[in-house]
């Protein structure tokens, strides 16, 4: 067990139950976090306006405002702070509504606190060896879109494209190069939970938003044998 400091990590945890609020924040606190808690949406929102946080642990099913509502705004309001759900077993539509809306993984309930602290570490793991924004150009276009690497904002023809907190690291990558190529281990941040087909699909995906045809893409490209490519202007 390690001590929390000013300088550890800042979670959230929000979940309506309070025996596993107070659960996950001793065991936070334990494993060197710092660890506030929430009860609901409401008082998460409020706790998201005074401080910043490294990460939520956020349940889904709460009463009034769901977990996937108040992804949804944060979302909508350019807030990327990583989000790792907490799930029922037979919830699997939410599970997938939950990454499609912008969640960056989820736990299916009951679970091991063991696997909670992995998931959480990896999220973490992957923020920090993402590109510095700083070293980035303001933006950076191709076609008719637009990404802001800073705000994490892509447009198409002046339209807000939304996106995932994954698909903004990706984008950020692709911004940090200038138009090279980026090898599917880089993508991957050399993290064994993610696989390089994992990869594949985040780029499908994003291709989806950006492209017009995305099965004979422009900009994204595949570079067989080597990685991915985006072409900017």
């Amino acid at each position: 067990m390690s001590e929390p400091t000013e300088a550890s990590p800042h979670i959230l945890v929000v979940d309506d139950d309070r025996r596993i609020r107070s659960l996950l924040q001793k065991f936070l606190s334990d494993q060197g976090y710092r660890a506030s808690i929430a009860a609901n949406a409401g008082e998460a929102r409020r706790k998201l306006s005074l401080e910043i946080f490294d990460l939520i642990v956020l349940d889904v099913m709460m009463p009034g405002e769901t977990g996937l509502e108040l992804t949804t705004v944060l979302r909508k309001e350019a807030n990327y702070v990583p989000i790792l759900m907490l799930t029922a077993l037979a919830e699997v539509d939410d599970r997938i509504e939950g990454l499609r809306i912008g969640a960056d993984d989820y736990l299916p309930k009951p679970f091991e606190p063991t696997e909670l602290l992995l998931r959480i570490r990896n999220i973490l793991r992957r923020q920090e060896s993402m590109p510095n924004i700083a070293d980035m150009p303001e933006e950076i276009t191709f076609g008719d879109c637009v990404f802001k690497p800073e705000r994490g904002e892509l447009t198409k023809n002046g339209e807000r494209v939304p996106l995932t907190t994954r698909e903004i690291e990706l984008m950020r990558c692709f911004a940090s190069r200038g138009g090279r190529i980026i090898r599917r281990e880089e993508l991957t941040g050399d993290h064994e939970n993610i696989s390089e087909r994992a990869i594949d699909v985040q780029i499908n995906r994003l291709r989806r938003k950006i492209e017009d045809t995305p099965r004979d893409p422009i900009f994204l490209q595949t570079v067989r044998g080597a990685g991915y490519i985006l072409q900017t202007d």
